[in-house]
């Protein structure tokens, strides 16, 4: 029999990890070589593919062993970072990492929207999600301190290490019945338009976070002739953001309905891209990047709360499906900003944040309207 308590800690470690590797390019696309705009949606094809991976084989085979092969292959690409240079390596090292944090990121999501009953399900996300939150802060401040990239990158593979042994001694939830579970009725779950129209507001949450994390530096430096290391700062800031709104956010669920809630933050990411784009100094830019991570800190929590009541039987599958379609928008927000970038298009940027928060703000009452949970 598991424990409850251990298999929460698991998770909010496993997220934090995938912090990491949405951030992982961030602080250092800058000082790799020609061609490394290229590299983020090498990650993001490694995220999908472990994303559509993840939820048919947890409903059928169970967490533990899947969990424990998506932090070895993180951790073998966070090392394939620190120590290759050349850029075909490097493209090998995204995709396992990014493979290995999509594994991460939806199995330790739908652990706890499974080990969780209603009541608890969206507080009980919303710390889970303060983790990732927390690996990102971490992963920015090390780079921020320390110049040499290899070093933050050995540290968070020494942590992983004694984590994955964590999770080789502890028991997980055993695998679904097998009668429940089966390619038809997974497949099936395509049909209810809430599940299809959740997915897409995760297209956007997705592609906005993939951009931030990974083209923030780029367009401070180039946009407003901000200093490397203070733009680096910038993405710390962006994750204290999200940690800030993160905390609270299971408190504000209790009080206000879940799409209140959400509209309330994408107002306040909305409020952040406007002070992004006219910031005239540093501070400006650092309140900018607070609000963003602020706003869109609700997004995942929220969804996923509507997925794993609704959809509870396949839960591993819907969330499988709902962030394989997420990150679809990461790949794309990636690679359409990497080719504006490349053509020296910066101020697209904080432009394509904006289209991203009002597609979300218009999708969210669709989507709400079918669903049979009124939250």
């Amino acid at each position: 029999m598991y424990k409850r308590n251990l298999v929460f800690i698991a998770a909010c470690a496993g997220l934090a990890f995938f912090g990491v590797t949405m951030l992982a390019l961030g602080p250092v696309l800058g000082q790799l070589d020609a061609g490394a705009n290229a590299l983020p949606s090498t990650l993001t094809t490694g995220i999908i593919l472990g994303t559509v991976l993840f939820g048919p084989v947890v409903d059928k085979f169970g967490y533990k062993w899947l969990l424990i092969c998506g932090a070895l292959f993180a951790l073998a690409g966070i090392q394939g970072l620190a120590n290759f240079h050349e850029m075909t390596a490097l493209h090998v090292s995204m995709f396992m990492l990014g493979f290995g944090g999509g594994i991460l990121n939806g199995e330790t999501n739908a652990l706890v929207a499974e080990i969780y009953d209603d009541d608890k399900r969206g507080a009980r996300l919303s710390i889970l999600g303060a983790f990732y939150c927390t690996g990102a802060l971490l992963w920015t401040l090390l780079n921020y301190f320390i110049s040499d990239y290899t070093i933050p990158l050995h540290c968070v593979s020494c942590i992983m290490v004694v984590f994955v042994i964590m999770f080789i001694a502890i028991q997980f939830p055993k695998a679904k019945p097998q009668g429940s579970v089966s390619l038809g009725k997974s497949l099936a779950l395509l049909k209810y338009p809430s599940l299809v129209l959740f997915a897409l507001i995760l297209f956007f949450q997705s592609g906005f976070e993939g951009i931030s994390g990974n083209f923030t530096v780029e367009f401070l430096e180039n946009a407003h002739n901000t200093p490397n290391d203070a733009a680096k700062l910038s993405l710390t800031w962006f994750s204290i953001g999200m940690l800030t709104g993160r905390i609270p956010l299971g408190a504000i669920m209790k009080k206000m309905k879940d799409s209140a809630t959400l509209y309330l933050y994408l107002t306040i990411a909305v409020a952040g891209v406007g002070v992004l784009y006219f910031a005239g100094n540093i501070a400006a830019v650092y309140l900018s990047t607070a609000l963003i991570g602020f706003g869109v800190g609700a997004t995942y929590p929220v969804v996923f709360n509507y997925l794993g009541s609704t959809f509870k039987e396949l839960s591993g599958t819907a969330f499988s499906i709902a962030i394989f379609t997420g990150l679809l928008g990461q790949f794309a927000f990636n690679r359409i900003m990497g080719i504006f970038f490349d053509r020296g298009n910066f101020d697209y940027f904080p432009l394509t944040l904006a289209v991203a928060v009002a597609m979300m703000m218009i999708v969210l009452p669709l989507a709400k309207s079918k669903t049979k949970i009124k939250k």
